[in-house]
């Protein structure tokens, strides 16, 4: 029956009213929460067994687990002698093999893999890693994302796609001594796939960058709307990161919370928090960020910026 126009229909039980600075900002009134620091010792890999540890900040983020960031879990990988499955409800995987060798079954595909090379997985990638000795690997997926959505993925946008460690070193060395490697405040290769033209993303949502820091040098600040899951590929004592919220009138970051680097070790980086990396080690040192900036490049909200 439809009611007339005198009749009064009451609002839905969950149907709220908020004046615009009650809720334009909810970071700001706590009500969502910050993105915090942490970082991960590599000493889960040290220990015997085939097991995931999941990096798991759900209750800091006040969301559901297990997730890393408001879109993207990552999680250690270690393999012992054996085999072990994994599985997400996401449409992007991402397998870094940060030691070891062996091979992964997946999407009807066999992979075999060594340490530095890089698989991506689209939507039902289950996948089955199988390693004759101790082998490690990061994986980050965008569970969280789809979770907080609501959906499953129907279709795969983009075919399983591997990539190897002298392809991508390869190539990182060129542009290292390039013209405009020199003068570059990010020395650092990134990783694409042709699915993605626009982004030039290994897949919708992830990005992935294989960065060099010099020995002896210092990259200066900048910042991304993205939030970035560092992990530590190879580096020596001395080789930390610095972010924070600020900059001074030289483009220093003000009151900055440090990060120490350690081989193995994975950190996170808050998504528009200003950060820097520096070796003081004298030895070379290799990061690789994944960030949720192939989904931010898409939605035209990334922006990069770097300090002066």
């Amino acid at each position: 029956m439809v009611s007339s126009a005198t009749e009064r229909c009451a609002s839905s039980e969950q149907a709220q009213f908020f004046s615009y600075g009650e809720a334009a900002n909810p970071i700001r009134n706590g009500l969502t929460e910050l993105v915090p620091y942490r970082s991960f010792s590599p000493a889960f890999f040290q220990e015997p067994g085939s097991e995931v540890l999941p990096l798991d900040l759900s209750e800091s983020l006040g969301c559901a687990g297990p997730a890393t960031g408001p879109s993207l879990c990552a999680n250690f990988i270690r393999l012992d002698q054996g085999e072990l499955r994994t599985s997400a409800v996401a449409t992007s995987q991402l397998f870094f093999v940060a030691k070891g060798q062996g091979e992964t079954t997946a999407c009807g595909q066999r992979f075999a893999w060594t340490k530095g090379d890089m698989l991506v997985l689209p939507a039902g990638g289950d996948a089955i890693h199988t390693s004759a000795d101790k082998a490690a690997i990061y994986w980050v997926h965008d569970a969280p994302l789809l979770r907080h959505l609501g959906v499953e993925p129907s279709q795969a946008r983009f075919e399983p796609t591997f990539y190897s460690h002298q392809d991508s070193e390869q190539r990182l060395a060129e542009i290292a001594k390039s013209a405009s490697g020199a003068k570059a405040n990010r020395v650092s290769v990134l990783l694409g796939n042709s699915a993605f033209p626009q982004s030039r993303t290994v897949s919708q949502t992830l990005w992935a960058m294989l960065g060099i820091l010099p020995a002896n040098q210092e990259q200066m600040p900048h910042r991304h709307q993205s939030i970035a899951l560092d992990f530590a590929v190879a580096c020596e004592p001395g080789c930390y990161t610095l972010i924070g919220t600020e900059l001074n009138d030289q483009g220093r970051i003000i009151n900055p919370h440090r990060e120490d680097w350690a081989p193995g070790a994975a950190f996170v980086t808050p998504p528009g928090y200003w950060h820097s990396h520096h070796n003081e080690s004298g030895a070379d040192a290799y990061v690789l960020p994944i960030q949720d900036a192939g989904l931010h490049t898409y939605l035209r909200t990334l922006d990069i910026r770097f300090s002066g």
